[in-house]
């Protein structure tokens, strides 16, 4: 720009209008979704966050650089959650731009360590503290009540050995510090020359970490057993009555196939059991005709007056065994509206939740006598914690049971279902992802996929024989180690800077 004829250097570089920057912002920000399914291009995702980072250092102000941060993040938000806009409509705007304001902080700290002409000490340290960052507004927005942990960074890997093997080691926190690493090392080596050494030792220590997990790491244990679990999948049917029938159809082609379990999706019974005792003989009598207990899950409002749940039952050949499971994290808006008395318009701009789902206090292990089920209900398969619990429990076999059939047609199935895959190589037990209405997957004890897909379209009952693994992984032992190591790195550097500045102004 000029004044008085003459140039003057800019204090930033990038786009000079604020409002065209805070559309690069958000565009730079939606761009890492495209690693996720369904385009699945998970290797743009170790250079998907460049522009964004590149965009923020090169910002005038610590205070832009937030600004920009906040725009990538809700810009994110939306691209990852598109396919709510169906439910939501404008709202989803509102609830993006609320959670992506957790990621002003990170673009200060981009900032802060690589923005004008950093040191190649500054440089050195943003490699380790960049993904630190990253991870806390990533745990932040992970919490229930924001929306939980539905597409985390390292979810993108879902189909990579290496990154299944580093998620067995520190959960998708590990692989998502290690995505962003590799971002903030390439954009260190585009954008701060003197740091291209150090930038360049960063990329080799992962690869050569990464290596080294793929082929050193410890991997789950077994004795070869197997067991032979049939998954229920009626599609898109209108009415309980014709979707427990076709359930109940589709069942019955089992007997004889020498099944351990039977699994329904989400929703597949419309009826409480106790109030409607017929339904609950005809899947007992469903049990004994094919040799195995199924697991349903019932949508429907109590006979007790207790309100609706969502409630995952065992039967067998003499009705409900054991302990059913009430489901404990509910979609926000979807399944329930936090602080209804001041977001309950939200019904009237879309589809959310007209009356909140009653929610569950604890989970179960479900023991069929020859196999122990650990039972997650849709949304709570992206829960990290949920699945390591039930290992921890003991369970053999986790199952998630889900139903996407307001969004068929979007990205939504194939992200749910290859979350599974992560939580299999957590916690080194097999899953079963069954569908209602969806996509349904099956995953051995390293998150490898066992068998074809049922994708949208299939209305069948499949089957599948699942190598059972023992042992506990590292994840599962210890924990989110990487969550607690990046706040701790994120402490001492503040420590540090807080040190520097008083000694600063002593010596000033």
């Amino acid at each position: 720009m000029t004044t008085g004829g003459k140039a003057v250097a800019r204090t930033s570089s990038g786009p000079a209008s604020p409002w065209a920057r805070g559309a690069v912002a958000v565009a730079a920000g939606a761009l890492p979704a495209l690693a996720f399914p369904a385009p699945s291009l998970w290797w743009l995702a170790y250079g998907a966050l460049v522009p964004w980072l590149l965009l923020v250092r090169s910002a005038g102000t610590g205070r832009r650089a937030a600004l920009d941060g906040w725009l990538g993040g809700a810009g994110f938000m939306i691209a990852v959650h598109h396919w709510l806009w169906s439910s939501l409509h404008v709202f989803i705007v509102v609830l993006a731009l609320l959670l992506g304001a957790l990621w002003a902080p990170w673009g200060w700290l981009v900032h802060r360590l690589l923005g004008g002409v950093p040191s190649g000490r500054s440089a050195a340290a943003a490699l380790v503290l960049v993904p630190c960052g990253w991870l806390m507004a990533e745990l932040a927005r992970s919490w229930e009540y924001l929306g939980g942990p539905w597409g985390l960074l390292g979810a993108s890997q879902w189909q990579v050995g290496p990154a299944l093997r580093l998620a067995s080691l520190g959960g998708v926190w590990l692989v998502s510090a290690v995505v962003v690493a590799v971002n903030t090392a390439l954009a260190v080596l585009i954008a701060v020359p003197r740091a291209r050494m150090p930038a360049c030792a960063a990329l080799a220590l992962v690869a050569a970490g990464t290596t080294g997990a793929w082929r050193w790491a410890p991997v789950p244990g077994g004795d070869g057993e197997t067991v032979r679990v049939a998954v229920v999948q009626p599609g898109v049917i209108v009415g309980a009555q014709a979707r427990f029938d076709r359930g109940e159809a589709l069942t019955r082609t089992l007997a004889g196939r020498g099944v351990d379990l039977v699994v329904w999706g989400e929703s597949s019974v419309g009826f409480d059991l106790t109030s409607r005792p017929d339904i609950a003989q005809r899947l007992a009598a469903l049990a004994q005709d094919v040799g195995a207990d199924v697991l349903v899950n019932v949508d429907a409002r109590r006979a007790d007056g207790r309100g609706i749940s969502k409630t995952s039952v065992l039967i067998g050949p003499d009705g409900p065994v054991g302990e059913s499971y009430d489901k404990m994290r509910l979609v926000p808006f979807g399944e329930y509206i936090p602080l209804r008395s001041v977001l309950g318009w939200v019904t009237s701009v879309g589809k959310a939740a007209g009356e909140d789902r009653r929610r569950g206090d604890h989970q179960v292990i479900m023991d069929t006598g020859d196999l122990r089920i650990g039972p997650l209900v849709c949304f709570e398969s992206a829960f990290p914690d949920m699945s390591r619990n039930l290992a921890g429990k003991g369970a053999q076999l986790l199952v998630a049971q889900s139903s996407t059939s307001s969004f068929q047609d979007s990205w939504a199935p194939a992200q749910h279902a290859s979350l599974a895959a992560l939580r299999a190589a957590e916690s080194w037990r097999p899953m079963v992802h069954a569908t209602l209405t969806g996509i349904t997957a099956v995953y051995d004890a390293r998150g490898r996929q066992i068998g074809p897909r049922l994708g949208t379209s299939r209305s069948t009952a499949a089957v599948y024989d699942i190598p059972l693994a023992d042992g506990r992984s590292p994840y599962d032992r210890y924990g989110d180690w990487v969550v607690k190591l990046a706040v701790l790195l994120l402490a001492v550097a503040a420590a540090y800077e807080v040190a520097v500045r008083r000694s600063a102004r002593r010596s000033g």
